[in-house]
């Protein structure tokens, strides 16, 4: 009986308790995964990096050769058989910043050399130009001071040349307008029939301006010196349509009153010079040569 309770009593010490787990051990190697997942992260980033960096040789040939011949410059890319920048460099190599968008200095250099010639000769160009276009004036004001010389009345007419072209100024005195009238005496006809077969010829626009001076006299039966001013451009233009031949699509026609003075009211030369007409041979060269054109004839 006593053995047989023994035996019970070893056979509940040989099973475990009921609910009883064996405690998991504490992985100390977790922290590899987060390193191996940002190492990933950053050789893909570095890939990525590495592969915008690089320029496509054959492309970037294109472009830099059709860069140098749009500016009239022969390309320094392929210029005496000198090596190009993607010959010279490491093509594997990533674009060096320091130097440019995938050029060096030396080529920088070039390009910059290449656009400063090409507006170095565009300038030459304009101011040879002007200067053409000044000797062209002057053969005009040599052939109405010949017309005007038979008649004794070559003081009577003043020449310039400024942005617009050549100005004929005429000094509106007693021999070309009475006082405030606008009908062009004997004398003044004769200065327009001096002017007019000099310029007839020419392919150029014609604008005639009229002026008043400063004075505070009254302007006859033209309410004010605009329409005095502009009367009397008017009446120099058809003088010049119909006794020149001039056509009226190469004529106009404006007046200033008093608001362009050669001289201020305070010069003594104000009053008979501030009133004139002035005959504008305009010139056709573009906007940025006719600036030229008055230091070209001072020169």
């Amino acid at each position: 009986m006593s053995g047989g309770g023994h035996a019970a009593k070893g056979g509940g010490h040989g099973r475990p308790k009921k609910g009883h787990e064996e405690e998991e051990h504490e992985n100390h190697e977790r922290w590899l995964v987060s390193y191996a997942d940002m190492m990933t992260l950053l050789m893909v980033l570095f890939i990525v990096l590495f592969a915008i960096s690089q320029v496509d040789q054959k492309k970037f040939a294109e472009l830099k050769n059709g860069l140098a011949v749009g500016f009239g410059h022969p390309s320094v890319a392929f210029n005496g058989g000198e090596a190009s920048l993607m010959e010279s460099s490491d093509s594997n190599s990533p674009m060096d910043l320091s130097s440019g968008i995938g050029g060096t200095t030396s080529d920088a250099t070039a390009v910059q050399d290449a656009v400063a010639a090409k507006e170095r000769a565009q300038a030459s160009q304009r101011q040879t130009a002007a200067q053409q276009e000044v000797q062209n004036f002057e053969q005009i004001k040599q052939k109405i001071t010949e017309n005007l010389t038979r008649q004794d009345l070559q003081n009577q007419v003043r020449y310039s040349i400024d942005e617009r072209g050549l100005v004929v100024t005429i000094v509106t005195s007693g021999i070309v307008f009475n006082g405030n009238e606008a009908t062009l005496l004997p004398a003044g006809r004769s200065i327009i029939d001096g002017v007019g077969p000099a310029i007839a010829g020419l392919p150029n626009k014609i604008e005639v301006d009229g002026h008043t001076n400063q004075l505070a006299g009254g302007t006859g039966t033209y309410p004010s010196g605009w329409e005095l001013s502009t009367a009397r451009a008017a009446s120099v233009l058809r003088l010049l349509h119909t006794d020149a031949g001039i056509p009226e699509t190469r004529l106009m026609a404006a007046g200033f009153a008093d608001t362009k003075p050669l001289y201020p009211a305070t010069d003594p030369r104000a009053a008979a010079l501030n009133r004139r007409v002035e005959i504008i041979v305009l010139s056709n060269l573009p906007a940025d040569t006719r600036t030229l054109l008055p230091s070209a004839a001072t020169n």
